[in-house]
């Protein structure tokens, strides 16, 4: 057996008693966590648990199918913007292709 099985699952202590207090009295509220670290458990299916991403608390729903992930995998620390109009030129020009509309087939253009 492996020293992490037998360890078993890291919870936060304090989250971990907030569960279990909840659990024994059949209460469904928010609860707020900094603790991205600690493991999903089959206690908290059902419970939502507000997780910190840096900036502000992400409400996470906790579902069957999270148990073994850690709470911080559902609240994304960072947001992606695209890129900017520099960056999708050199792309487009670095692939190859053109940097203005591609002219229609079959029509012939005439100065007049």
């Amino acid at each position: 057996m492996a020293r992490s099985i037998k360890k078993g699952p890291f919870v936060d202590a304090p989250l971990r008693k907030r569960i279990d207090e909840m659990n024994r009295r059949f209460e469904k509220k928010v609860l707020k966590t900094w603790s991205r670290r600690s493991t999903i458990i089959p206690d908290m299916v059902g419970h939502t648990i507000a997780v910190h991403n840096g900036k502000k608390f992400i409400p996470v729903y906790i579902s069957e199918n999270m148990v073994g992930h850690k709470l911080g995998e559902f609240a994304p620390t960072r947001t992606f913007r695209g890129h900017s109009r520099a960056d999708s030129a050199a792309a487009a020009a670095a692939a190859g292709a053109p940097a203005g509309p591609a002219p229609s087939a079959g029509v012939v253009q005439t100065k007049q």
